[in-house]
């Protein structure tokens, strides 16, 4: 998931797992499940259980072809499911065959909003991703949700335009500032409702929930099998609120809850990613060279007054395209990237050394990686831009800059490093030219097969307490807890994480209760 570090007017943190893998209304009479955004959970009509005006999208049939190690096709689904007979839009899908003899599909996400599916997909070919009896047993799906990358993506700025609305000022503390932020997250939404079109107001989650649904049809799954990552979760969660009886093995790793509103979303990532900073601090000090000082708290406070310098002066940077400017929106982008994954922290180390003595390259560095931007200044995907149309569709936000000035003082308490920059998060949202369709609300999932909710006790950008709440909201969810730290845990490291979900996925094992790695 992408949490709310770009700039004011860009500030939503991305909510994806590692994507390498290293580590509307329905018109038909609904059965039982959980509302979600005010569409009527699972539709159904005539023996196919699927409504009789959506029978061509349920009805069709992929057409695969080879693509790499993988099977590339098309899916095509409506614009509007409230008006199936309207415009429609083709999902880019792949598929990587099951090694062995295939039980069916394993469609997979990593987050976002605005991760690619079929990226993420495509890297299990090379053992990433999921296990290897999991890769025996299942073909591998992914797709990039409606508005991504390959999937009538979502377009609003150039490259040129995107740099500078990424590098700018996280963390407005004049009126003058705040004025300005305003007016940025304006500027940014009316762009991309000009250059996208209709679609920007059908990418929400339930949206994304009921493609999901017709792309399991497609496979000739009777039932979806689904991991899925940080924001992934949210896709998952929805999708068995809406289909509670077609969920089949489903992990949901990295929990964004679906009853949380943007300012505990806030919230709770200022304290994620202040606890995760800690750790980082820790292990740097520990090194007994840290750049930031010789103890936790003088390094805390080093990378505060960093911050704070590169907000009043920025820092040079060579080979990234027209970015030439380490600003404090750059800046910050690239220590949150490091917080995703542990493995990252002696990069991270190498960059401060270097930024503190006035080069701010390698810091960019991981600033580009959080963005999906090359060197060149070229973006590789479109999340930063699809990012915002699908948060601020899925929950409102207030324009009322008096309220983030309030929350910034009240987060800057238990998060005084990251607090004020996540509470502004909820701006873009709040200026955001189309009206959102949906709105925080609990899933239980009642019908449900077992769930596996997957937590990690430091995880930055999904805190472990997002896993226990939705574990105990549905009707037949189990926790496996991670004591770690980074974002999401299966495939990053832990053989005891990876062991369980394997066996769940394989088996139907559901681990036993207060299960912990």
């Amino acid at each position: 998931m992408t949490t709310g570090l770009v700039s004011a007017a860009a500030l939503a943190l991305v909510l994806t797992g590692c994507s390498d893998g290293s580590g509307g209304g329905a018109s038909a009479k609904p059965t039982q499940g959980d509302a979600q955004s005010g569409v009527s959970s699972e539709s159904t009509s005539a023996a196919a259980g699927t409504p009789a005006d959506l029978s061509k999208f349920y009805d069709q049939k992929l057409d695969w072809s080879d693509c790499g190690d993988a099977k590339c096709a098309d899916l095509t689904v409506p614009v509007d499911y409230a008006d199936p007979g309207g415009k429609t839009i083709k999902l880019a899908i792949d598929k990587v065959p099951a090694t062995g003899d295939a039980k069916g599909s394993l469609v997979v996400n990593p987050g976002g909003p605005g991760g690619s599916g079929v990226d993420y997909a495509a890297a299990a070919a090379s053992g990433y991703v999921v296990g290897k009896s999991v890769r025996s047993s299942y073909d591998v799906v992914g797709f990039d949700p409606r508005g991504v990358q390959r999937s009538a993506p979502i377009a609003c700025y150039g490259d040129v335009q995107m740099d500078t609305y990424l590098g700018e000022d996280p963390t407005p503390d004049t009126v003058a500032e705040q004025k300005t932020a305003a007016k940025d997250s304006r500027a940014f939404g009316d762009a991309c409702v000009e250059k996208s079109g209709e679609l920007i107001k059908h990418v929400s989650t339930v949206e994304v929930a009921k493609d999901m649904d017709v792309l399991r049809a497609a496979l000739g799954d009777k039932k979806l099998n689904y991991l899925g990552k940080s924001y992934g979760t949210f896709i998952g969660s929805t999708y068995a609120g809406l289909f509670p009886k077609r969920v089949g093995r489903f992990v949901l790793d990295g929990v964004v809850p679906p009853d949380i509103s943007g300012k505990e979303t806030g919230l709770g990532q200022a304290k994620g990613f202040e606890q995760a900073t800690r750790s980082y601090v820790r292990h740097c000090v520990a090194t007994g060279t840290c750049p930031l000082g010789d103890s936790l708290d003088a390094g805390m406070a080093r990378i505060r007054k960093f911050l704070k310098q590169v907000d009043a002066k920025p820092i040079k940077v060579t080979g990234h395209g027209d970015v030439t400017k380490l600003t404090e929106g750059w800046a910050t982008m690239g220590i949150a990237q490091a917080m995703y994954d542990k493995n990252s922290w002696p990069t991270l180390d190498a960059a401060f050394q270097a930024a503190l003595n006035g080069n701010g390259n390698k810091l960019m560095d991981l600033a580009d990686q959080y963005a999906e931007r090359d060197s060149d200044g070229s973006y590789s995907g479109n999340i930063m831009q699809v990012l915002n149309a699908v948060n601020c569709l899925d929950r409102a936000s207030s324009p009322d800059l008096a309220s983030y000035r309030k929350d910034a003082k009240t987060f800057a308490k238990v998060a005084p490093t990251w607090g004020p920059m996540l509470a502004w998060g909820g701006l873009a949202c709040g200026e955001w030219p189309v009206k959102a369709t949906g709105k925080p609300e609990r899933i239980t999932a009642k019908g449900s097969g077992p769930i596996l909710v997957v937590g990690t006790t430091r995880d930055p950008a999904t805190p472990y307490e997002w896993a226990q709440r939705l574990a105990k909201e549905l009707d037949n969810g189990h926790l496996l807890t991670y004591d770690g730290d980074g974002h999401t845990a299966y495939k990053m490291g832990s053989a005891c994480v990876d062991g369980v979900v394997d066996d769940y996925i394989v088996k139907g094992t559901v681990p036993a209760k207060g299960k912990a790695c």
